[in-house]
């Protein structure tokens, strides 16, 4: 009798370790996130897929649940939210909190593609300045290379040099091109993009600036006739997420996930140069105008954005206290 007991004790604790082994195989890391603009967009579209991508090679690793759009979190909430734990991962533009990352000018004003920045290093420096100034793990740059047009409903005036002069002109504002407006004389307005639509039927704004992708998504080209030439800076879309969160995945968890967001870097921005093509000629076809100042106007035009990123970024650092290292490393890996 004691020999079965002494079996039946055996088996009982192989059961019980093979259960507790199976349980901690099959246990997935849970991962919670939100994005900046709305679903129809093709910047949230590309989240989207993304995540899709992660949870179909994440299965029993880790899945990510994503919980809506601005709906859920005001966009220019999203990033402290992020910071502070309520989401673990959030898609959104680094400039909606580059008064704690300064660093993130380095992108809007860059002249590498992601790829390049993976390469040389500014990726990895990038991250670090997230982790250190606002506790948040930097993944990737989404859909890069498409820049910003200035869209008027009113046919632009320039000075006398042949540049944009947007003297009594009401622009809707955003964080990432503030400076530059300021420097063209701009009455501008700051409110997020879900209701500049209903600022230029009332008209309480009669421009603004968009990327060179996605203004027929928001309908804005119902009331803009006119596209500024040349184009300025760089979308700044990217994927952070919490450090505490990021550290407590396992690490085959952050391994793919990592992964897969540096597959989509280099998809999205190769993706996204065919939507320029693509929503360039169907902007045209509309009936929108590109007015094209002269290759002297153009140059000064860019530099004024420019100039405008890198001060931003170099006054905020200094404010912070930064020794200029910060602004010289981002300079040489963005802007070679």
């Amino acid at each position: 009798m004691k020999m079965f007991d002494n079996l039946s004790f055996k088996l009982t604790g192989a059961v019980a370790a093979l259960a507790m082994t199976a349980s901690s195989g099959w246990a997935e890391d849970r991962v919670s996130a939100v994005h900046a603009f709305p679903e129809f967009l093709v910047y949230t579209k590309t989240f989207l897929a993304m995540v899709d991508d992660i949870n179909a090679r994440g299965e029993g690793i880790v899945q990510i649940e994503v919980r809506g759009g601005p709906e859920a979190i005001g966009m220019f909430q999203q990033p402290a939210a992020v910071r502070d734990g309520i989401v673990d991962m959030v898609h959104t533009p680094g400039s909606f909190y580059g008064a704690n990352v300064p660093e993130i000018d380095a992108m809007v004003a860059a002249t590498v593609t992601p790829l390049e920045a993976r390469a040389n290093g500014g990726a990895e420096a990038m991250d670090a300045a997230h982790q250190s100034r606002f506790g948040v793990k930097h993944l990737g740059w989404i859909d890069g290379g498409v820049k910003f047009h200035i869209y008027t409903s009113k046919e632009p005036v320039f000075d006398d040099n042949g540049v944009l002069d947007l003297t009594g002109v009401k622009l809707r504002d955003n964080p990432i091109y503030h400076a530059f407006f300021e420097a063209l004389n701009a009455t501008t307005a700051s409110m997020p993009a879900t209701e500049v639509y209903a600022a230029l039927e009332k008209g309480v704004v009669d421009a603004a600036a968009w990327t060179e992708i996605g203004l027929m998504d928001l309908k804005w080209d119902e009331f803009m006739k006119f596209a500024i030439e040349p184009p300025f800076y760089n979308t700044d879309i990217g994927v952070i997420f919490n450090k505490e969160s990021w550290d407590a995945l396992t690490p085959e968890s952050r391994e793919l996930i990592q992964s897969v967001v540096i597959e989509w870097e280099e998809k999205s921005y190769n993706d996204r140069q065919t939507s320029v093509t693509e929503d360039r000629a169907e902007l045209e076809k509309r009936g929108m105008q590109f007015v094209t100042m002269s290759d002297e106007a153009s140059a000064n035009y860019l530099k004024m954005a420019s100039d405008a990123a890198w001060a931003r970024m170099e006054g905020r650092l200094k404010e912070m206290g930064d020794d200029g290292s910060s602004y010289e490393t981002m300079r040489k890996l963005y802007h070679p």
